[in-house]
């Protein structure tokens, strides 16, 4: 596994992956300033802007795995892990986590 990228609002569950060493880097999507500001303080934890802001779950899962490839934070066929709640925008709501070969989700759609 390359990486883990927690979808979050509050910072919250990055907050809780900071307390262990995963042995990979956890990266925080958030379109919330103020929780990207509070996340440069969580160790291992790298907050990224993600600038999709959809109550649609793929939407924001693919835009979460486009921003960890624009910035070279993953490459094409690596294993990720994607951890997002289902009530989109609302804080201490992750329940579901998703683990995704980097690339299949563009080869899938045509």
């Amino acid at each position: 596994m390359r990486a883990i990228g927690a979808l979050t609002h509050s910072g919250a569950t990055a907050l809780w992956m900071s307390r262990v060493n995963l042995g990979v880097p956890v990266y925080a999507l958030t379109p919330v300033v103020e929780t990207r500001r509070r996340l440069t303080l969580f160790s291992g934890v790298h907050p990224y802007n993600l600038r999709e802001n959809s109550e649609d779950r793929d939407v924001m899962l693919r835009a979460a795995e486009e921003e960890l490839l624009r910035r070279g934070a993953v490459q094409s066929g690596d294993l990720v892990v994607l951890t997002i709640g289902a009530s989109i925008g609302k804080s201490g709501q992750t329940n579901m986590m998703k683990i995704i070969r980097v690339g299949d989700s563009r080869r899938n759609d045509g």
